[in-house]
């Protein structure tokens, strides 16, 4: 151990006593404090600057010739001078403790202090400025980067449970920031189940999306060069997309190369990156990206680049893998509710029907909304609107089932309040089965009456000729499935050249309207009974359905048959 010399360590010509700086100093080993990797100062009982180091004046950009041996108070973005002073008196911070921050500080750097001990007193203070190496702070400029990137990414992609949007989202979120071209591809379902890695050539694919930049498009001439989207593709087997499928990892390729695409190098592509797609272990599709330039003026990929590129596959993936699952849910669907539908069954020869049945939006799955015709003694026949609770899958499992129950139900010639009372009870045993309502109408043309019976349905309409359209106030009772029972029927009179329509509320209904005002509109309307009754149901369809409506729509209308 050797004494330190202030003006050897301090790395220049001290001001102030050097012997004092020494005598605090103490005994350290020769150069610790100079090669010390933070700035480290020291300040003594009269809270003036006795040392400083070169990392200190580094980080702090101050003058060692300007302030060395004055006080600190008079120092540019001076350390907390009371601070400073509580310390030299209470003593209050053991080696152990983490420090107190001082008042010189950037958003980048701060102060923490140390009492400095002599033979049990308390001599001066070791200040210590702390902040990022320069490595530091590009390392945290990039996690920065990473996290901004992939908060935007959580915003701007995947906002829908479609593959295609979601696979455009991703291709538009990469141009211009990441790459001039990106093409986005998927491994089709069948594919995705057996496994690609299954197959010894790469997989067949889908072209789901493509973006790039206005200069890369310019040198289109007479067409996209690349596959268009939708359109079918299998990378050359050592191509990077090919590569990254294999081994699941990202692969950069040079465009000149013959397993490439000839287009990108017309285009002026001088880098190439292909990232695989995959989500909870699945490999579903590739993203490639690619900068343009020269070989001498381009901008390659980086390892940076490589992370920012695998992070937003991996995000981007999930949404996708998502969007594809839900896909086929809807498809699986739509198969068992085509195979529980059945077709309402033809009336009799003296009624005359027509119907429709439009699902909500374009995903043309049957929900819960439903009608049905049944055929009785007597020439009568039974009409039946009715509404489960819901969409998917579940809602029409329970439609079908009471489909059944109704049919069998009307074999044993009941009333329809009858019919309603033996369903509420039936569906109420069934914990599992979903409310719905309903609307029963049975037609008797041989004695000129309809019998009415709703379980929480809408009123049925009725079409006349010289008269206003009528709501008939069928009494109301409980929707099926509360075991409450207590409905009851109405008859009205049947008579030639009237239209009786039944319908589901998502005929009428609009968000945030009341009832009433949607049934008004409904009751409104001025429709001629006597002309095709298929024409007729397309007007009130045409007239009252919603552009963009919030519910299924089912329509049933009927009259007495024209001989």
């Amino acid at each position: 151990m050797s004494r330190v010399n202030v003006r050897k360590v301090g790395g220049g010509e001290p001001v102030g006593d050097s012997t004092d700086a020494e005598t605090l100093w103490g005994d350290v080993p020769a150069n610790l404090a100079a090669d010390a990797p933070v700035g480290l100062a020291l300040i003594d009982a009269e809270l003036r600057w006795t040392y400083l180091n070169d990392a200190f004046l580094a980080a702090t950009g101050l003058d060692r010739a300007r302030i060395l041996g004055r006080p600190i108070a008079a120092t540019p973005f001076a350390p907390d001078a009371d601070t400073v002073a509580r310390i030299l008196k209470e003593a209050t911070c053991d080696a152990d403790d983490e420090g107190v921050p001082g008042s010189l500080a950037t958003a980048d750097w701060h102060m923490r202090y140390r009492p400095l001990r002599r033979d049990g007193q308390v001599v001066g203070v070791i200040a210590a400025v702390l902040t990022p190496v320069p490595a530091q702070h590009a390392e945290l400029e990039r996690a920065r980067h990473r996290l901004a990137l992939q908060l935007a990414a959580t915003e701007r992609i995947g906002t829908t449970l479609d593959i295609d949007v979601t696979c455009d989202e991703l291709a538009r979120f990469t141009v211009p920031g990441m790459s001039d071209l990106t093409i986005v591809d998927v491994i089709p379902d069948e594919i995705v189940e057996r496994g690609a890695g299954a197959y010894s050539a790469p997989p067949r694919m889908r072209r789901a999306a493509f973006a790039c930049t206005p200069e890369i498009r310019r040198h289109f001439g007479g067409g996209n060069p690349f596959p268009l989207t939708a359109a079918a593709t299998r990378p050359a087997a050592e191509s990077a997309v090919a590569r990254c499928l294999r081994e699941g990892v990202p692969a950069a390729a040079d465009p000149t190369c013959p397993a490439e695409d000839p287009a990108h190098h017309q285009l002026g592509i001088a880098a190439i990156l292909a990232v695989p797609l995959i989500a909870r272990g699945q490999l579903i599709g590739a993203m490639t990206l690619a900068r343009g330039g020269t070989p001498t003026t381009h901008h390659g990929f980086t390892d940076e680049d490589i992370v920012l590129a695998r992070d937003l596959a991996d995000r981007a993936a999930v949404s996708i893998e998502n969007a594809r699952q839900y896909a086929d849910s809807q498809r699986i669907t739509l198969a068992l509710q085509r195979a529980l539908l059945v077709e309402p069954g033809p009336p009799h020869s003296n009624l005359e029907v027509a119907a429709r049945y439009l699902p909500l939006g374009s995903r043309s799955l049957v929900g819960g909304d439903w009608y049905e015709i049944i055929r009785l003694p007597f020439g009568r026949t039974l009409l039946v609107m009715a509404d489960v609770m819901g969409h998917g899958m579940e809602a029409a499992v329970d439609m079908s089932n009471y489909r059944t129950i109704i049919r069998e139900l009307g074999s044993m010639d009941l009333p329809p309040h009858g019919i309603l009372q033996h369903l509420d009870r039936v569906i109420a045993e069934d914990e599992s089965a979903r409310p719905a309502t309903c609307l029963l109408a049975i037609a008797d043309p041989n004695r000129a009456r309809w019998a009415l019976a709703s379980a929480g349905h809408l009123p049925p309409a009725l079409f006349a000729a010289d008269a206003p359209t009528r709501l008939i106030p069928t009494p109301i009772g409980p929707p099926l499935g509360t075991g409450v029972g207590g409905y009851q029927q109405i008859i009205v009179d049947l008579l030639p050249d009237q239209v009786l329509l039944l319908y589901t509320d998502g005929l009428v209904e609009r968000r945030g309207e009341d009832i009433d005002v949607s049934l008004a509109r409904l009751a409104a309307l001025a429709l001629t009974p006597t002309g095709e009754l298929e024409h007729l149901v397309d007007t009130v369809l045409d007239t009252l359905a919603n552009a963009t409506p919030d519910d299924d729509i089912a329509v049933l209308a009927a009259r007495v048959h024209r001989h």
